[in-house]
């Protein structure tokens, strides 16, 4: 047995023959020391909830109560992991709800049900779809978020990217709407071989704390429309890939009191903010 009381995480594996499916982006983490560094990197969870994505056959998922975890809500697709994580029910009565589902078509509010206080979430992501989540949490509205925190596991190239600064080669659209609406640093990197089966990649765990009033102040769905024009063509002047938002883009950067022939990559976030905040209010509302 486990330090929790519960078989080791290869036996379970084997009981309920959990052979990791590449269709799913499985790579189970199988020590659960290391799955509670992951665990710790979320601070103290005592008498939080926990929005877990992946859980698989549940190695974080115990962490997650061994670090002190109040209750775990866990999404996950593969119903062959439904034995596993009900052994970690039955070990933990009535704070352990699992979701079988896609996370991307998840109701998050309706998930956490009625509590007290913000979720944290803590989560070793499918890679295939891992961005698309955390772009999506980020641009939850209201804003502050339902969650207080997230720590999420990353292909490292992605992690990268979510905390490169301006003037890197990793600095993009999912950097700025990151570190816009979060403060984000990786507090944590994986080789391939923590993993079993070992992906082709290294692993990152990025720390994600919102602010509270991102600022600028601006419309996400703007920022997106604005970073997707602008590095979309990155190696263009912002004068030249601006176009793609308004056919003489030299007005809107005049107003935003930026030089038109910086590229992409030249602007701080606060820049691509107070960038798509003019864009809404003095050019998309006079439209």
């Amino acid at each position: 047995m486990a330090s929790d009381g519960l078989p080791p995480l290869r036996d379970i594996i084997k009981t309920f023959e959990l052979r990791a499916k590449k269709s799913l982006g499985q790579n189970f983490i199988l020590d659960l020391n290391l799955t509670r560094r992951i665990a710790r990197a979320a601070g103290p969870l005592e008498g939080r909830t926990v929005v877990e994505v992946g859980p698989g056959p549940g190695g974080l998922t115990r962490a997650l109560f061994m670090e002190g975890a109040e209750r775990v809500i866990a999404v996950e697709r593969d119903e062959r992991t439904r034995g596993a994580l009900d052994m970690i029910a039955a070990r933990y009565p009535e704070r352990l709800k699992i979701h079988f589902g896609d996370a991307l078509e998840a109701n998050w509010p309706s998930l956490l049900g009625a509590q007290t206080g913000r979720a944290i979430i803590v989560a070793n992501l499918p890679y295939g779809v891992a961005t698309l989540l955390l772009t999506g949490w980020l641009s939850a509205e209201p804003w502050p978020p339902w969650y207080s925190r997230m720590v999420l596991m990353f292909q490292k190239e992605v992690a990268e990217r979510i905390v490169a600064q301006p003037g890197c080669k990793a600095y993009g659209r999912v950097s700025v709407l990151a570190q816009w609406r979060a403060s984000a640093r990786i507090v944590l990197n994986l080789p391939p071989e923590a993993f079993t089966p070992p992906p082709k990649v290294a692993s990152a765990v990025v720390d994600l704390i919102p602010h509270a009033d991102p600022s600028p102040p601006c419309n996400p769905k703007i920022l997106a429309q604005v970073t997707a024009a602008a590095f979309g063509q990155r190696r263009k002047m912002l004068r030249a890939s601006l176009k793609q938002l308004q056919a003489e883009p030299e007005a809107l950067l005049e107003a935003a009191g930026i030089a038109g022939n910086l590229r992409a990559e030249d602007l701080s976030v606060k820049d691509f903010a107070r960038l798509a905040m003019v864009y809404e209010r003095a050019f998309l509302r006079r439209a």
